[in-house]
């Protein structure tokens, strides 16, 4: 187990960590385990990498923080990976997450449909997602058999949908909050801007042994021996959820502000120390390799029919790397 660190109010801001981290923490005189998420270039550069629209790009934003919150969390090694199918604008969300600390993610979207919800300004999470469901996945690799929960969207956000997956599916009081926001920056070339986003999630773990049962997440988020159990009149789950309901988006996106502070500000009173945060980066983990592989692996016809001007072009849906064959480098030929 990580040791904990202790928050210190009067150390400058500019001495902590801000972007690209996950922060576990611990209020525990109220039984309160949590995570900060601050993506700041890791977001920024999947979602600048293909253009979407504005609501697009904002909603699969939330999509990877929360799964770099909840991938994060787990003590195992292997994939997190969270994916929507639904009947909206916005078809499909996959953010992929591999331990410890690399992401990648890609939407699929009717652009007319994004258009004329953008016209029609109904752009909402609920809105562009419509109706379907998420999909929670653990992979921990080809020996190890695969974990998933799935979650109803009708209509809601990420936000309420995991807070669903929580109490149907793991049965630990839950609360998150995910923001996302670009940054404007005036200059000499003109105003540029870059995506910022972030989250937090609070969560009850009683440690009274008779309460609950084990979970497997991170020491920073429960202690061995401590299970979650579903109490939401406790005193202590109340004083919780009213504390984190008090958060602004701008809070957890600021990069003035750091996960250590933010945490400081909303539970000093009760007490809190923080754990080691983690790194993230934006990492896709697809090659040249990996992609011929999976060409040769087609048949002889659809290879055949792959090519154009002489070449078979593939190009990575997460992070846009485009890879170009000659023909007979993966078997095919020239129609």
């Amino acid at each position: 187990m990580s040791e904990p660190r202790t928050e210190i109010p009067s150390r400058a801001p500019s001495a902590l960590a801000v972007d690209d981290i996950v922060l576990p923490f611990e209020v525990s005189s109220l039984d309160l385990r949590g995570r900060v998420v601050r993506l700041g270039p890791v977001v920024d550069e999947i979602l600048e990498k293909h253009a979407y629209p504005q609501p697009v790009a904002k909603l699969l934003g939330e999509a990877i923080v929360l799964t770099v919150m909840l991938g994060s969390a787990l003590k195992i090694e292997g994939r997190f990976i969270l994916q929507t199918q639904t009947d909206g604008p916005v078809r499909m969300l996959v953010v992929d997450f591999t331990a410890p600390g690399k992401v990648r993610a890609c939407a699929r979207y009717d652009k007319g449909r994004v258009a004329e919800a953008i016209t029609a300004g109904k752009t909402d999470a609920g809105a562009i997602l419509g109706q379907g469901h998420l999909a929670m996945t653990i992979d921990q690799g080809p020996d190890m058999s695969r974990y998933q929960g799935l979650v109803a969207l009708d209509g809601g956000t990420l936000e309420d949908a995991a807070h669903e997956y929580f109490l149907r599916s793991e049965q630990i009081p839950t609360r998150v909050r995910l923001a996302v926001a670009e940054e404007l920056r005036a200059g000499e070339g003109g105003a540029s801007h870059r995506w910022r986003a972030g989250g937090i999630m609070l969560q009850f773990l009683p440690k009274s042994p008779e309460r609950a049962r084990v979970a497997d997440l991170h020491p920073g988020d429960a202690p061995e021996g401590v299970e979650p159990h579903v109490v939401e009149e406790d005193d202590a789950w109340v004083e919780g959820q009213a504390l984190v309901s008090t958060v602004e988006d701008l809070e957890l996106i600021d990069p003035s502000l750091s996960s250590e502070r933010l945490v400081y500000r909303l539970f000093h009173e009760p007490g809190v120390r923080v754990f080691q945060p983690g790194d993230v980066r934006a990492e896709c983990s697809c090659s040249r390799e990996t992609v011929e592989s999976m060409l040769k692996n087609f048949s002889q016809d659809d290879r055949d029919h792959m090519v154009e001007d002489g070449k078979i072009s593939v190009t990575c849906e997460f992070c846009s790397a485009n890879y170009q064959f000659a023909p007979g480098d993966v078997g095919a030929g020239e129609e």
